[in-house]
C-alpha cells in the first residue's frame, strides 16, 4: 500500500523540521515548502493526500492557498489542515469558509496534530470504501468516486461540503443538530465549533443555486434535508 503524501507549508524553519520528522516516523511521505507560492506548485505537482498549512504566510497568506487549491480541479479535493497562530473564532470560521477541513491554533502538541492528521485521512478512507449513490430531487451523491451532481451537473465541493451533504441526503427529513453533524460529516474528533456549521451550510447553499431550499434551517436545533415525500 502506497504511503500518504503530506505536504507541509510552514515558513518557521525549525516547526517545519518537527513537523517532517514526526509524520514521517507516523510512516508518511512528507514535503515541505516555506512559501504559499511553492506550496501551491507543489500540491499540483506531488498531489499529496493532505496538507498541512500555515495561515500566517508571508506574501500570500493560508486563506489565499487554500482558496486556490479549492478553485482548481487538479487540487481542490485535497485535504487541509490549516495551523494558527491566532485562536479567536473568527480566525476559525475564517478558515473552514475557505475550505479547509480542520484547523490547530499554534501553540499546539506534535502529538495532538498527528491525531489530526490521522483523524482526517481515517474519515478519507471511510468515505472512499462505502461506495454508494444516493439520489434525491435531481442530486446525486456517489461516495466511490467522491462526486456530487445536481442535474447531470458536476459540482465543485469541498470536502467538508461533500461530507455535510452526503449526511443530510441520506436521511431525509431527519434533523441534525449542530454537533451531530460535526460527528457524521466531519469526524467525531474533529476539533472545530458548531457555529463553523453554519459557515458550511450557507457555502453548500450556494453551490446547490436553485435547489439551496433543499437544506432546510429548524430554528433552535439544527438543519435537515427536504424529505421528498410529506416534507412540512
Amino acid at each position: 500500500m502506497a504511503k500518504p503524501k503530506i505536504l507541509i507549508v510552514e515558513d518557521d524553519r525549525s516547526l517545519a523540521e518537527v513537523l517532517d520528522y514526526n509524520l514521517r516516523q507516523d510512516g508518511y511521505e512528507t514535503h515541505v515548502s516555506s512559501t504559499g507560492q511553492d506550496g501551491l506548485l507543489q500540491a499540483k505537482l506531488r498531489t499529496p493526500d493532505l496538507v498541512v498549512l500555515d495561515l500566517m504566510l508571508p506574501i500570500m497568506d493560508g486563506l489565499e492557498i487554500c482558496r486556490r487549491l479549492r478553485a482548481d480541479p487538479a487540487t481542490r479535493e485535497m485535504l487541509v489542515l490549516m495551523l494558527t497562530a491566532k485562536s479567536e473564532e473568527t480566525d476559525q470560521v475564517a478558515g473552514f469558509s475557505v475550505g479547509a477541513d480542520d484547523y490547530v491554533a499554534k501553540p499546539f502538541s506534535v502529538k495532538v496534530l498527528q491525531e489530526r492528521v490521522r483523524a482526517l485521512l481515517r474519515r478519507r478512507r471511510g468515505a472512499a470504501t462505502k461506495g454508494d449513490v444516493l439520489v434525491s430531487q435531481g442530486i446525486m451523491v456517489d461516495r466511490e468516486r467522491h462526486r456530487v451532481t445536481l442535474d447531470q451537473r458536476l459540482l465543485d465541493l469541498t470536502p467538508s461540503e461533500f461530507g455535510l451533504l452526503e449526511t443530510l441526503i441520506r436521511q431525509p427529513g431527519r434533523v441534525f443538530s449542530r454537533s451531530e453533524l460535526i460527528d457524521a460529516a466531519l469526524g467525531g474528533d474533529s476539533l472545530v465549533l458548531e457555529r463553523t456549521i453554519d459557515v458550511h451550510v450557507r457555502a453548500l447553499r450556494k453551490k446547490l443555486d436553485a435547489h439551496a431550499d433543499l437544506i432546510e434551517t429548524v430554528r433552535g436545533v439544527g438543519y435537515r434535508f427536504r424529505d421528498p415525500v410529506g416534507a412540512s
